[in-house]
């Protein structure tokens, strides 16, 4: 099979994409601005030339800037939501254009959508919570939306916490704890909802080859857990303490406020209702077994 992937150079572009050449399907990287002939659309100008991807089967989504790595000033928070909404929104009006558009899209999304929720069980046919990501998040889908009267089939791919030794929350958690300096953030109630990063490029293999499911999928293990239990998990796994605690007022003088409640202390115990439905087997549904495997 032929796919177009979006965001390949991140961390879960880079894997997903070993993983599809690895299995001996083409695969074409889409820029996100005018590079050389290659496949672009630009979420700055609302252009787009996808011409080079028309024999594609599927196109992957992932492009976006990061969350996590700047404090939410005006500017970030704007290139945040343009970079997914606009870039989006960009990339669909090119599939548009097309005389015969891939058939399968699958856009990355994020479990952002349901806000802070507390211990409440959260499915894909659960509400939108509050707040500037689950803004973000909708209006992202939304965009991706619009492409189901050009593809036959569109999902929107809502992935928590992906873990991997290499890259991303793990990466950055695994040196503090290997120094005895784990620990929970706040009191520790917020449930974190994970995937390990074997898992999440495996589930976007399933929905873009052996999978009829449509709309919003959660990309998450089944098993989330609060961060008091995931803090003691790395830490066990790791063999060292556990003794450590951030104050979260603390973590809102680091962050800034919002950005430590939204993304840090927000709660959301996500289920992936409709990948179980649809008969997908996760490698890792223990932390424990996820942690060991990603830090080697």
């Amino acid at each position: 099979m032929k796919f177009a992937v979006s965001g390949s150079h991140g961390l879960i572009g880079r894997a997903l994409v070993r993983r599809l050449e690895g299995d001996g399907h083409q695969v074409m990287a889409i820029a996100r601005d005018p590079d050389g002939n290659g496949p672009w659309f630009s979420a700055r100008t609302g252009e787009a030339n996808l011409d080079a991807i028309a024999r594609c089967d599927v196109v992957i989504h992932l492009a976006g800037a990061p969350i996590g790595e700047r404090r939410w000033s005006a500017s970030v928070k704007s290139e945040i939501y343009a970079s997914r909404v606009y870039g989006t929104r960009a990339l669909v009006a090119g599939l548009a254009r097309m005389d015969a558009a891939p058939p399968v899209l699958i856009s990355a999304s994020a479990i952002g959508f349901y806000g802070d929720r507390g211990a409440e069980e959260l499915t894909e046919v659960s509400a939108q919570g509050r707040g500037f990501l689950s803004r973000v998040v909708a209006d992202w889908e939304s965009e991706a939306a619009g492409a189901a009267g050009v593809c036959e089939r569109v999902l929107m791919a809502r992935t928590g916490i992906v873990l991997d030794g290499a890259g991303g929350l793990l990466a950055r958690l695994l040196p503090l704890y290997r120094l005895g300096l784990g620990g929970r953030l706040g009191g520790g109630d917020q449930y974190m909802s994970w995937i390990a990063l074997e898992d999440e490029v495996d589930a976007l293999v399933h929905l873009a080859m052996a999978s009829k499911l449509t709309g919003a999928v959660n990309l998450v293990s089944p098993e989330p857990l609060t961060n008091r239990d995931f803090s003691a998990t790395l830490a066990r796994v790791l063999r060292r303490p556990n003794f450590a605690t951030v104050p979260q007022g603390l973590l809102g003088v680091a962050l800034g406020k919002q950005m430590a409640s939204e993304l840090v202390m927000a709660s959301q115990r996500v289920l992936p209702a409709a990948l179980l439905g649809d008969s997908y087997r996760f490698s890792y549904t223990s932390l424990g077994g996820a942690i060991q495997a990603s830090a080697r």
